[in-house]
């Protein structure tokens, strides 16, 4: 609860120095514009000190809270920025122009240049904005003779802070909807201790499935009294995999705990325990957080896996630094003959209430 945050505020603090030392100060542009981005820049890294207070230590309004998280957004898209204009600045200095004409070059690519940066922020506000969507997907295996089943899977609610009792109950309505016959949460459910959010999360049990709801663990739910959560969701009448398995008809359902739990020594995922008496051949649905679970499946081969905890990248281009950690950042993939995982990128956020390249989801699955 301290570390975290601290390790935050070094970071963002380097990034805001970078920012005006490595480009505000070496911008063509007017003094007072100069000073004028200075103390936004002063600005947003106080802006980023009130959203981690606001988020781990104190209670404020919810229109207060979305404008502190921004600032977090703003400083992902100053750090690329820095960059950015690195590389700009060099191609300012090599460029085979006469002194008047570089001067002419550089005042024009500064301004494009802060022009891209504020349409970046700007269109991440407004994707982050929109509703979740539902994705339709068909994952033919032919293992039911014919048969089908439709699983609705939500993962990274992050319930806590902007993510609160009216987005969930928006959330399972549109669940409904689907008229599935089985609901999964992949992870991430709460951001928060369980005691804060119990008017939000109460409203997960008004999901309505012919199976059931299935959840596992994702690694945040480790930051906030782990033990409590699972206990509060399972009060609730969700069913809770810890390392098992449970059998629906002519298919089994199987769960682990998150990669995170090596690191916290507790709740550590076993594949062993979670597949134990589910015959090899049988049709079998595995739900883990992190698609890079696939790494730690020893022998056993699932045919389906459904993961979330990348967000698709939630703000381009941070996939392709997602993509150096995990073997897949959304959307399905094949593992092989009748052998998929399918990555959703999480029906909530986590910091900004921004998307840029991905979108808040839903996933409807028609498994055959």
């Amino acid at each position: 609860m301290i570390l975290f945050p601290l390790i935050l505020t070094i970071l963002f603090g380097l990034i805001h120095s970078l920012t005006y030392t490595r480009i505000v100060k070496h911008l063509h542009i007017k003094s007072s514009t100069r000073r004028f981005l200075k103390y936004l820049l002063i600005a947003n890294m106080i802006a980023v000190l009130g959203y981690l207070a606001s988020r781990y230590f104190l209670s404020i309004p919810k229109f207060l809270y979305f404008f502190l998280s921004l600032s977090i957004g703003i400083g992902f898209v100053l750090f690329m920025g820095i960059i950015l204009y690195e590389l700009l600045h060099l191609l300012q200095r090599i460029a085979p122009f006469k002194e008047e004409k570089r001067l002419f070059f550089k005042r024009s690519t500064d301004l494009g240049f802060l022009a891209l940066g504020s349409a970046f922020v700007g269109a991440g506000i407004v994707e982050g904005a929109k509703e979740p969507i539902v994705t339709y997907v068909d994952i033919l295996q032919n293992r039911f003779n014919g048969n089908h089943y439709t699983i609705a899977q939500i993962s990274d609610f992050h319930i806590g802070g902007l993510i609160d009792k009216e987005f969930v109950t928006k959330s399972v309505a549109a669940i409904n909807r689907l008229d599935p016959d089985l609901i999964v949460i992949t992870g991430d459910l709460s951001d928060a201790h369980v005691d804060t959010l119990k008017e939000a999360i109460d409203e997960l049990q008004h999901l309505k499935s012919r199976y059931g709801t299935y959840y596992i663990v994702g690694n945040h739910e480790y930051f906030h009294s782990l033990e409590d959560t699972i206990a509060y969701v399972k009060q609730i009448g969700i069913h809770v995999l810890e390392n098992s398995s449970v059998k629906i008809n002519d298919f089994y359902i199987a769960g682990v705990y998150d990669l995170f739990g090596y690191r916290a020594k507790t709740h550590i995922p076993d594949i062993d325990q979670a597949m134990r008496g589910i015959p090899p051949d049988a049709p079998t649905l595995l739900l883990a957080h992190q698609p890079k679970y696939i790494q730690y499946l020893q022998d056993y081969t699932p045919s389906l896996i459904l993961s979330g905890h990348t967000h698709g990248g939630q703000i381009w281009p941070f996939g392709y630094l997602v993509s150096l950690a995990q073997p897949y950042v959304k959307g399905l993939h094949s593992l092989g003959e009748n052998r998929h995982i399918y990555v959703n990128s999480g029906i909530g956020f986590w910091g900004p209430p921004m998307r840029l390249g991905s979108h808040a989801e839903i996933t409807c699955i028609t498994w055959s």
